[in-house]
């Protein structure tokens, strides 16, 4: 028996008093910083150093464009798509930010706090892809060059990495100051 009450241990729904929690949030948050709309950072970092060197056609800069022209499309959604999702997801961490914040339920409370910074972050995505395609298909019509091009991508995808790691460090702060709070409030875990 003494396997199972290990097991059950590790598997505790107690969110805030466990390990794998806080090692879900920062592996979570560490891999949304490897890439802008599924571009490596090293693609934007070396489209960034090509400019800045005065190479803004260089093969860096186009590689950036191949990949915005590969990726974008994905993170396309219309209209009737968009409000679905916002309506589906909006129901469920409304759901269960009533469960964990009116009712007390610590592993619903863990959730909307690890949930709602991302659903934030795909908004984003979704707006940065949606200012990125007219950018992209001017520039696969010829209407602007690949320097235009490049810089205005490489400008707001710079932005928007700046905007998430402001969006991860501020959800991190927010759930450890919280998850402190009930640690402190229920000290033996009740």
């Amino acid at each position: 028996m003494p396997q199972i009450d290990s097991l059950v241990g590790l598997l505790d729904s107690r969110s805030f008093m466990t390990i794998w929690y806080w090692l879900t949030l920062i592996g979570m948050w560490s891999a949304t910083g490897r890439s802008v709309l599924g571009v490596p950072s090293e693609v934007l970092a070396r489209a960034r150093a090509a400019q800045a060197k005065g190479d803004p056609e260089g093969a860096a800069v186009i590689m950036l464009l191949d990949w915005l022209s590969l990726v974008l499309p994905r993170w396309q959604l219309g209209p009737r798509e968009g409000a679905v999702f916002l309506g589906v997801t909006s129901f469920l961490l409304t759901s269960l930010a009533i469960l964990g914040f009116v009712f007390w339920l610590e592993l619903a409370q863990a959730v909307v706090l690890l949930l709602v910074p991302f659903w934030l972050l795909f908004w984003m995505r979704a707006r940065l892809a949606r200012r990125l395609m007219p950018v992209i298909r001017a520039a696969h019509d010829g209407r602007l060059t690949l320097a235009e091009a490049g810089a205005e991508a490489t400008r707001r995808m710079s932005w928007h990495r700046v905007m998430t790691t402001i969006l991860s460090i501020a959800a991190v702060a927010v759930t450890v100051l919280w998850g402190t709070l009930w640690a402190i409030m229920h000290p033996n875990g009740l």
